[in-house]
């Protein structure tokens, strides 16, 4: 997660009167911990489900629970919006969403709303058929089309015993969607396709020809471009990844299947970036029953499998014949020769843009978090990205590809 943006920003956390409240003190800690400075406002009713010294002692700022409750309070609230990046209501209640839909000032967190001009982002948490009903359902579309940022809330069994929508998402979610509320939206209005992590060609039902790619480049860069507004599809080999958030997500095994699914998507893309480590290779004749290891005759002879392997089809070559609009990027991972081979294999597949890095260098390349890339533009651009996050890199990578599309 792309948290680093949230360094030295200024965030307000309001916290209403529900019991998913304590789930609040874990999205404080999260966005503390990536090095935000938060202030904490609460209701009443909040301070009747946690107490306010949890929010002081993790925040290491004062809790605002009144208009009036010290000294300077009665203009607290106005200092504190103005100075702030981004406010977060979490759990949002159904009075409280009424009230800001409808521009209500009746507390300290309803009056200080009225002053920011910064992105909110709300987060309704109750009952659910209080988060089905019709009035509530017409306030959050008021308050959405007033643009705040509003985070459907997950299902599941509730406090209250019911089932169904209206559990506050977790913290982990909350702080994602918060990174994409401050996210310019460069690439809004833009498909994006993205292809990630390896294939694997099956040998036997048990055993498969693949390669070191973990996926965590090419889910790091549709992450990204989802917060920075696009409609993104991400076409994903076999990884041990979480999917990232409001994202299609398109599961494949085999470069045949990602080849159909690339295909199917390439038309209606804006932008194409094709990170997948895709087999060059497939075993022609893959077995349908398990193949046996033979039984070791006496003597030094080993035994002996030999494969019969037939090339796949190239995807980014396929892609780049059949691009009409789309701006097309790919990755090449090389062991020498970087700059030749990626130039070559630019020019070769029509591509727009090329990402290339040398494996089994330190801070770069397969299971690493850090990547070090040359980009290498069809105008002759050449950009070095440093070692760095892939999180960064993706970013860094993006701002080329949105730069071009303006």
């Amino acid at each position: 997660m792309q948290t680093m943006m949230l360094k030295n920003k200024n965030i307000i956390l309001g916290v209403c009167g529900g019991i998913a409240a304590y789930k609040a003190v874990e999205l404080l800690r999260l966005m503390t911990k990536a090095g935000a400075n938060v202030r904490v406002v609460m209701t009443q009713s909040a301070l009747e489900f946690v107490g306010e010294t949890t929010f002081r002692v993790l925040s290491e700022n004062e809790v605002c629970t009144g208009l009036f409750n010290t000294n300077e309070a009665s203009v607290r609230h106005i200092e504190w919006a103005s100075e702030a990046d981004a406010v977060v209501i979490a759990p949002a209640t159904a009075n409280f969403v009424a009230n800001m839909a409808h521009g209500m000032a009746n507390d300290a967190l309803t009056t200080m709303l009225l002053a920011v001009t910064c992105p909110v982002v709300v987060c309704p948490s109750m009952n659910t058929h209080m988060y089905e009903n019709l009035a509530l359902q017409r306030n959050i579309d008021i308050i959405e089309g007033d643009g705040a940022f509003v985070v459907e809330p997950g299902s599941g069994e509730l406090a209250c015993k019911t089932t169904g929508a209206g559990r506050l998402p977790e913290p982990e979610l909350i702080l994602d969607r918060l990174v994409a509320a401050l996210t310019r939206k460069d690439l809004k209005g833009k498909k994006v396709l993205v292809t990630a992590g390896p294939t694997r060609e099956a040998i036997d039902p048990v055993r498969y020809v693949s390669n070191h790619s973990s996926g965590k480049m090419g889910y790091a860069i549709a992450a990204a471009a989802e917060k920075r507004g696009g409609a993104v599809t991400l076409v994903t080999g076999p990884v041990n990844l979480e999917p990232p958030f409001a994202i299609e997500i398109v599961k494949v095994e085999s470069a045949l299947e990602m080849a159909d699914a690339v295909l199917a998507h390439l038309d209606e893309s804006d932008v194409v970036i094709k990170v997948a480590a895709v087999a060059d290779y497939r075993p022609q004749d893959p077995k349908t029953s398990k193949i046996k290891k033979k039984d070791q005759a006496p003597g030094p002879k080993q035994n002996s499998l030999t494969l019969e392997l037939v090339e796949n089809p190239d995807i980014l070559r396929l892609a780049g014949e059949k691009k009409r609009h789309q701006f097309l990027a790919g990755f090449a991972a090389e062991t020498d020769d970087l700059e030749a081979n990626a130039l070559l294999k630019m020019e070769k597949k029509n591509l727009d843009m090329i990402a290339a890095n040398l494996v089994g260098v330190e801070g770069s390349g397969f299971g690493s978090d850090y990547n070090k890339v040359k980009l290498f533009f069809r105008d002759g651009t050449v950009r070095d990205i440093p070692s760095m996050e892939k999180e960064r890199v993706a970013d860094a990578l993006l701002d080329e590809i949105a730069t071009r599309l303006t």
